[in-house]
């Protein structure tokens, strides 16, 4: 272990929800006049060092997913110590436009130390951090507390509250001192007080407001259990209904996952969120960034906490991606063919060693320059005497590109189900083929797939299809051909599908052997 046991221990036990301790209510001294929140856990979950948090906030924001929607109503953001889930808090927090007036930021998180039949909201007066002084809508705080009986203030739910406090850096960092925010605890895990905690902020849930909901997911199975429940639980989150979220936490409650104290710490605050947005128009939920404390160097890997960046937009003709220009910019990437032969022999070394004998090779990060280090999607293609034998990709990953080669190298052997598993006899007259993907970019028009560079991903519901960019060159296809094979053939929409899906393009490096 690098780091300290007592920031591990506060990092991470600290972050189970309330109901968890079991904690009995307590009565806050509520007549108390506060003029500020000072911050209460500067030091301990981040550092209490101005010019050390900032630095620290800019790493994490340097190493984050680009911008990859416009109109973001909500996210979803961790709230563990800095050193674990810093940078996927960051990756949420880069979604929001810093351009962009909010009226007023809601920062939303489920209580750790007390429960009572409500939630706390603070309108005392302002948030305290080390970055400066964050202003609290006081007055919209205190008109929700006057008309709403689920809302009051209780400085035992408040002052000893990590989940709101440790999300304010990331805001003060991104917009400046340009905001004001209403702070919310939630303290009770009553279905019937969510609702009408939901009820009363609902009028609030437009693109004049922003949503910032606190949570942790798995705590405390091992790495690799983490990853399965943490999987499950973002993915139920993703369908935008409450429903299927209560109905996922009360799964993994019945069947004793081994270790698992908690699938969703702040579930109180994600459920009030999704009673928001399940019925609003045009939304959609998007994974950005998934990871757990196993990931980081000073995480363990027998007993982990989980993680998720999530981000909640709406389509709105007013704000579209203006006109590929981020798309345009991850155009430069770029492999030397040093770096490309190395993909390219670990992918035969890799089939190699995994046909025969289903052995893995270990692979060592050092082994690997830095190019080959960036989170990248990548889909490796097989062909057998010019003919199709496989291909499967993936387009977001946590992972560095090296590995993500090697897996998908795996299952394009192995996993693709239009054809049967590679044998050994086949492997002398394998070529192979790697397309490295930029991120993806949301386009409204037809007009913006330029052929030959541009793969395209169609989206709706559920289903999904994608064809890589060098399908239009090898087919001869237009863009009517390339949208209608790709809805149809890849999507199961119909031929006519993508006219009312989501549509995404994406540009590739592609090599291979000759």
């Amino acid at each position: 272990m690098k780091f300290s046991n007592r920031y591990l221990f506060i990092s991470l036990i600290s972050t189970l929800m309330f109901s968890s301790f079991g904690c009995p209510s307590q009565n806050g001294d509520n007549k108390k006049e506060l003029i500020n929140r000072k911050a209460a856990f500067a030091g301990q979950f981040y550092p209490a060092g101005k010019d050390s948090l900032y630095a620290d906030l800019k790493s994490y924001f340097a190493e984050a997913p680009s911008r990859q929607y416009d109109n973001v109503m909500a996210i979803i953001s961790p709230h563990a110590g800095y050193v674990f889930s810093g940078k996927t808090a960051a990756a949420a927090f880069n979604q929001i436009d810093p351009k962009k007036k909010y009226k007023t930021i809601f920062v939303i998180g489920s209580s750790h130390r007390v429960s009572f039949d409500g939630a706390s909201i603070y309108y005392q007066g302002n948030y305290i951090t080390p970055l400066g002084e964050v202003k609290v809508n006081t007055t919209l705080a205190k008109e929700l507390a006057d008309k709403n009986s689920c809302f009051t203030y209780r400085q035992d739910a408040d002052a000893p509250e990590h989940s709101v406090e440790v999300q304010l850096p990331f805001l003060q960092y991104l917009l400046g001192d340009s905001f004001q925010i209403v702070p919310i605890v939630i303290a009770t895990n009553s279905l019937a007080t969510i609702d009408k905690i939901s009820t009363a902020l609902k009028p609030y849930f437009n693109t004049d407001y922003l949503f910032v909901i606190s949570t942790d997911f798995s705590h405390y199975p091992a790495y690799e259990i983490a990853q399965k429940v943490d999987k499950l639980t973002v993915e139920s989150i993703l369908k935008n209904k409450a429903e299927a979220l209560i109905e996922q936490i009360s799964y993994f409650e019945k069947h004793k996952v081994p270790g698992l104290a908690t699938s969703l710490c702040g579930w109180t605050s994600v459920i009030t969120l999704l009673k928001m947005s399940e019925n609003y128009p045009n939304i959609s939920a998007h994974l950005i960034k998934q990871t757990n404390s196993g990931d980081t160097e000073y995480g363990e890997k027998d007993r982990v906490v989980g993680y998720a960046a999530i981000a909640f937009t709406t389509d709105s003709k007013a704000v579209k991606v203006e006109n590929l220009e981020a798309a345009k910019a991850s155009d430069d990437y770029n492999l030397t063919d040093k770096e490309k032969d190395m993909l390219l022999a670990l992918v035969k070394k890799t089939l190699t060693n995994y046909i025969p004998g289903r052995k893995i090779d270990t692979l060592k990060s050092t082994d690997f320059p830095e190019a080959l280090h960036a989170h990248l999607g990548v889909f490796v293609t097989l062909h057998e005497n010019n003919a199709l034998r496989g291909c499967i990709g993936r387009f977001n990953t946590n992972d560095p590109l090296y590995e993500t080669v090697q897996e998908m190298a795996i299952a394009a052997a192995t996993e693709d189900t239009r054809f049967k598993p590679v044998i050994v006899s086949e492997l002398k007259d394998i070529t192979i083929e790697i397309s490295v993907l930029s991120p993806m970019k949301r386009i409204y028009k037809p007009d913006d797939i330029v052929l030959g560079k541009h793969g395209i991903y169609i989206k709706k519901g559920n289903r999904t299809g994608t064809f890589l960019p060098q399908v239009a060159t090898e087919t001869g296809w237009d863009v009517d051909d390339f949208l209608g094979h790709c809805s149809q053939d890849k999507a199961g929409l119909g031929w006519n599908g993508w006219k009312d899906a989501e549509l995404y393009v994406y540009t590739a490096l592609v090599f291979g052997e000759e």
